[in-house]
C-alpha cells in the first residue's frame, strides 16, 4: 500500500508540473493555431520566409544621415532624435494587416508600465518599411497609440516616420531587419513578411539592445533604456522569432508562422518533470515498502 508521504510527494509533483506548464504557456507568443489566418502545411518555413530574421548587431550605429518624413510631412534626418535621449526603435508597416499592430500594441502596454516619459527621457521611433506610405497613414497610427498611450502631453516624443527605399534600407540593415515583398490578396506585392522586433539605441545612435517577439517586459525595457541612456550596449537576446505572415498561392491566403523553439522548449520541459515525478514516486514507493517490511519484522518480533 503506498503511505501517505508518497500520495503527497506525488500530488506535490503533480502541482508543480501543472504550474511549469502554465508558466510555459504564457511566457509563449502565441501558438501556432492562436494566430492564423490561413492553413499552414507542416512547421517547416516557407522558402519566403528563409530570408526574414533579426540579426543583432549589437553596438552598430544607425545612419544617422538618412533621411525620412514625419507624421507632420516634415523632412527630417534620423539624427534629429538623438544626442539627448536613448531611443526605442520599431520597424513596421502602417498598413500591416496582422503583426505590425501586435508588436506596437505589446510596446505600447510595456511602455504604460515604464515610468519614464517620451520626449523627456526617451524617444519612441517608428519607421514604416513600406515606402509608398504617407504622412497622413502615419499620423493616424500615431494618434492612434498615443490616444491608448493615455497621456497626450507626450506626443512630441513619439516620432511615426516614412521614407524612400535607400533610406529604409539603410536602417534595416543596420539593424539586421529582415524583409520581403509578399503577394496581397489582390496578388500584387503590396504586403510584407518580416519578423518582430523592438531595438534600443543609445543616446548616440548605437544599438544597444534587442527585444524579440510581440510582448516586452515592461523591466527589462526601463532597464534597457536606463542603460542606454548611458551609452551602454546589452547583450544577445535567444533569437525566439515571431513572423509576420507567408502568402500560400494555392490557398490565396496568408498564415502567420510562430517559431516553435518556445513549444520545443515546453515539450523538454514536461518531459523533463515527468521524469522527476516517476524518480520522486519510484524512491517513496520503496521507502514505504521498506517501512512496511521493518513494522512487520518488528512485529514478529515483539510477538515472538
Amino acid at each position: 500500500m503506498m503511505s501517505g508521504r508518497t500520495i503527497r510527494a506525488g500530488w506535490q509533483a503533480a502541482a508543480l508540473c501543472c504550474a511549469l506548464l502554465g508558466a510555459t504557456a504564457f511566457a509563449q507568443v502565441a501558438s501556432l493555431g492562436d494566430k492564423q489566418t490561413g492553413e499552414n502545411k507542416g512547421d517547416q518555413l516557407p522558402n519566403v520566409l528563409q530570408k526574414v530574421g533579426v540579426a543583432q548587431h549589437l553596438n552598430r550605429s544607425l545612419p544617422l544621415n538618412a533621411q525620412f518624413v514625419d507624421e507632420t510631412g516634415k523632412q527630417v534626418v534620423l539624427g534629429d532624435y538623438f544626442g539627448k535621449h536613448p531611443a526605442l526603435l520599431s520597424l513596421v508597416y502602417y498598413n500591416c494587416p496582422m503583426l505590425c499592430s501586435e508588436e506596437l500594441d505589446g510596446m505600447t502596454g510595456a511602455l504604460e508600465m515604464v515610468k519614464l516619459t517620451p520626449g523627456k527621457d526617451f524617444d519612441v521611433i517608428i519607421i514604416s518599411i513600406d515606402p509608398t506610405e504617407t504622412p497622413a497613414m502615419a499620423a493616424k497610427k500615431k494618434a492612434f497609440y498615443l490616444k491608448r498611450y493615455g497621456r497626450p502631453e507626450t506626443a512630441a516624443g513619439w516620432h511615426y516616420l516614412i521614407g524612400q527605399k535607400p533610406a529604409i534600407d539603410a536602417v534595416t540593415d543596420a539593424v539586421g531587419f529582415g524583409y520581403v515583398k509578399v503577394p496581397g490578396p489582390d496578388g500584387t506585392l503590396s504586403q510584407f513578411a518580416h519578423a518582430s522586433s523592438l531595438e534600443i539605441v543609445t543616446t548616440d545612435g548605437k544599438l544597444a539592445q534587442y527585444y524579440l517577439g510581440v510582448e516586452y517586459s515592461p523591466k527589462d525595457m526601463l532597464l534597457g533604456l536606463i542603460e542606454a541612456s548611458n551609452n551602454k550596449i546589452g547583450s544577445p537576446v535567444a533569437n525566439i522569432l515571431t513572423y509576420c505572415y507567408h502568402y500560400d498561392p494555392e490557398t490565396n491566403k496568408h498564415s502567420l508562422i510562430v517559431a516553435r523553439v518556445v513549444q520545443f522548449g515546453g515539450m523538454v520541459t514536461m518531459a523533463g518533470l515527468g521524469g522527476f515525478m516517476f524518480l520522486m514516486f519510484r524512491r517513496d514507493l520503496k521507502l514505504g515498502r521498506d517501512h512496511d517490511q521493518n513494522a512487520r519484522d518488528l512485529t514478529k518480533k515483539e510477538n515472538g
